[in-house]
């Protein structure tokens, strides 16, 4: 469901306002206020626009006013490009005026958040301070230091400096831009509000994001979910990547999931594409914007070099893309062209082929391109340069540009060329039929895998059963077990017990070999409070008197030992994280978690499917699988676990983690035995809190334990 702060607050000041006014006008080309007095002026035939100076009578030409309160008009948006000092009195005498909205260029506001609560009690709004500026090319809006040109990117950016770099090397490229927006200090206008107003934004058709922080997490991956969902994906380029926080997490999925990690699933769930560099963003969107959304992961590479083709298909298999075989009619055809000894195959290399035809590169793209198992072509190699080396060749060759870019239309799939001629005729004239001509081949992979996944269907949502009686979430093992009991997770049959008597009664009513834990330790390896084979009563009483000796009174459960053969041990945890809301992750598990940190993480809940592909997406999947003659185990069931969590996690807001591991996964089930729940308000405690008898856990009788069943099925 949509919550209100989901939803874009009335922006008209920031994107078309009627009037404008610029505070600190100059007409000194090297101070702020010249730069957004001339973007203010541009604008005039569009709205009225003032200029204030308090020393000046002009600027620029233009009439200045000494200060808001003498215009003759009350401006819809006031720019302050005034010295931080300033800046209050200034904000005052608008909000007496009725300005609607604040620019905020200024940085070192005092007491700026003070200041965005006054503005927003006025009804008024702030953007920035610290902001570099806005740009709109619908309306003809520019206050921002640089020049813009118009076309169909929008940038929402954190770093101003940074968002200027993207301006300048998409004018490179040859890309406008629709709206530009400094977010700066997001005292009070944030990304999130900025990124939803772009859904009905004319001109806009693709989005650039740079952020540092994610404070708002959920409510913007879900703007930028909109976003895609209405045509206009989003390429977000971030920092970060720090482990930091794992080293106060209380659970091996706390601790396995770093930042990085969460925002990465978050973009997977809103369908963004995450790129690591300015350049990587410029390239992605270019082909973007060339090619649309038609391109997928299975790549036919083409060739008129062995060794370039096989650099392409290292290079695209490293980036995550597909070069699988040929099919037989498609390696026929090629027969049929290339000479004796030619690679027929995926890569096809055309064995000079190529040279004695220029028109060879067309028909053999067309070929692979006819092959259903194709997605996309990469043509890699000399094409491009033949009419820069001889200009005789340089129409025939332009012909063949346009053969080739036909071949991508009509086949309605995608072709990128790597050229030694990336500044060339040819390559422009690619370029402006659709078809990306790029200088290096690794540059045109990353951009096939950029429009691969931005072409990607969004992922489905999953609906939430919640439990008819939901157990309150408290800590400790045996809590933990009753509320995986409540959504159908079946858990080892158990007994609580805190004297020898209940011991010998556990031992009566369960099946040896048993398990003895100190239930109230979150990791009861480390802490030896788990004993693990015990054959008997008598050993089970033992092995009780002594934990009970070093680790004190407390809640003990026996629980009968699951000894299953050919199972693997993995781990399924959820939590909540505190920005981007519940996320759930599957790895291989055990005591040697962290040592292998073999995970997949994504946003909660998740369907059926997407459990699935994160079992799949493990490196340890050829275990499961079934190695060295063992059976393969029950990824289908433990697939359910994954699924049952992150229901768990997103329905449940008094829930901040919950981790099964290990999880014993077996040709014929998967069977949680051991858990660890955390409870929000919970996330705190100190490590080695526990539940004592006279806690408000002692609730749990004697009678609350599983069933002696031998389903193990979650």
């Amino acid at each position: 469901m949509t919550s209100p702060r989901d939803l874009p607050q009335d922006l008209h000041a920031f994107t078309d306002p009627t009037s404008v006014a610029v505070v600190g006008a100059s007409d000194n080309p090297a101070k702020w206020g010249y730069w957004l007095a001339t973007g203010a002026l541009e604008g005039a035939g569009r709205r009225t626009v003032h200029l204030v100076n308090r020393s000046a009578a002009t600027v620029l030409g233009t009439s200045c006013a000494p200060d808001l309160a003498s215009l003759p008009e009350a401006p819809e948006l006031v720019a302050l490009c005034v010295p931080a000092a300033q800046v209050g009195c200034v904000v005052e005498d608008g909000m007496a005026l009725g300005v609607r909205g604040f620019l905020g260029i200024t940085a070192g506001i005092p007491d700026e958040s003070g200041l965005a609560a006054r503005i927003r009690g006025a009804g008024a709004r702030l953007l920035g301070g610290n902001s570099l500026g806005l740009y709109d090319a619908d309306s003809h809006l520019r206050l921002a230091w640089g020049h813009f040109s118009p076309g169909p990117l929008a940038i929402v950016t954190q770093s101003g400096q940074l968002g200027s770099e993207l301006v300048i090397r998409c004018a490179r490229g040859g890309i406008g831009i629709s709206r530009f927006v400094s977010i700066g200090n997001q005292s009070d206008i944030g990304a999130t509000e900025l990124l939803a107003d772009l859904a009905t934004h004319r001109s806009t058709r693709l989005v650039a994001l740079y952020l540092e922080s994610f404070s708002d997490g959920e409510a913007l991956f879900g703007a930028l979910r909109r976003l895609r969902a209405a045509g206009k994906p989003t390429l977000l380029l971030t920092i970060g990547g720090s482990r930091a926080s794992a080293r106060v997490a209380r659970s091996h999925t706390g601790s396995l999931t770093s930042t990085t990690d969460v925002v990465e699933a978050a973009c997977r769930a809103a369908g963004v594409l995450r790129v690591r560099t300015p350049s990587e963003l410029v390239d992605v969107a270019r082909g973007y914007l060339a090619v649309g959304t038609r391109s997928g992961r299975r790549v036919a590479i083409v060739g008129d070099s062995g060794g370039q083709c096989g650099v392409a298909a290292d290079v695209a298999s490293a980036g995550g893309l597909s070069v699988p075989d040929l099919g037989a009619a498609a390696i026929a055809r090629l027969g049929s062209r290339l000479p004796a000894g030619a690679a027929r195959d995926n890569p096809v290399d055309l064995a000079g082929r190529g040279e004695a035809d220029l028109t060879t590169y067309a028909t053999v793209l067309d070929d692979v391109l006819a092959d259903p198992g194709i997605d996309t072509a990469v043509l890699t190699g000399y094409f491009g340069r033949y009419g820069t080396d001889n200009p005789a060749l340089t129409s025939h060759e332009l012909g063949v540009a346009d053969r080739i870019a036909a071949t991508a239309r009509s086949r309605d799939k995608t072709v990128v060329v790597h050229t030694m001629a990336p500044d060339g005729a040819v390559a422009e004239a690619l370029w402006r039929q659709g078809v990306p001509a790029t200088g290096r081949i690794e540059d045109a992979v990353r951009m096939v895998s950029g429009l691969a996944a931005l072409s990607c269907e969004l992922p489905g949502t999953t609906d939430l059963p919640l439990p008819a009686d939901e157990p309150p979430i408290r800590p400790g093992y045996w809590a933990a077990r009753e509320l995986l009991r409540s959504v159908g997770v079946a858990m080892p049959p158990a007994r609580l017990a805190r004297t020898p008597d209940q011991v010998r009664e556990a031992a009566s009513r369960l099946t040896p070999p048993f398990v003895l834990k100190a239930g109230w330790i979150e990791h009861k390896s480390e802490a030896d409070a788990v004993l693990l084979g015990l054959r008997d009563e008598e050993a089970l009483l033992a092995a009780f008197a002594s934990m009970r000796a070093r680790l004190g009174e407390g809640d003990y459960v026996v629980e009968r030992q699951d000894t299953r053969p050919g199972c693997v041990e993995m781990l399924v945890g959820a939590r909540r994280d505190r920005a981007l809301g519940p996320v759930v992750v599957v790895g291989l598990g055990g005591t040697e978690t962290e040592v292998w940190q073999d995970t997949a993480i994504e946003c909660a809940p998740v369907p059926s499917g997407t459990a699935e592909a994160m079992v799949a997406r493990l490196r340890c999947a050829p275990l499961l699988a079934g190695w060295r003659g063992r059976p393969p185990v029950d990824t289908v069931h433990l697939a359910r676990l994954v699924v049952a969590l992150s229901q768990l996690i997103a329905a449940r807001p008094d829930l901040a983690e919950i981790e099964l591991n290990p999880v014993r996964v077996g040709p014929h089930g998967a069977l949680p035995v051991d858990a660890l729940v955390i409870p929000t308000h919970d996330s705190q405690l100190r490590r080695d809190s526990r539940l004592h008898p006279d806690s408000q856990d002692s609730r749990f009788s004697q009678d609350s334990y599983a069933p002696d069943s031998e389903d193990v099925t979650a």
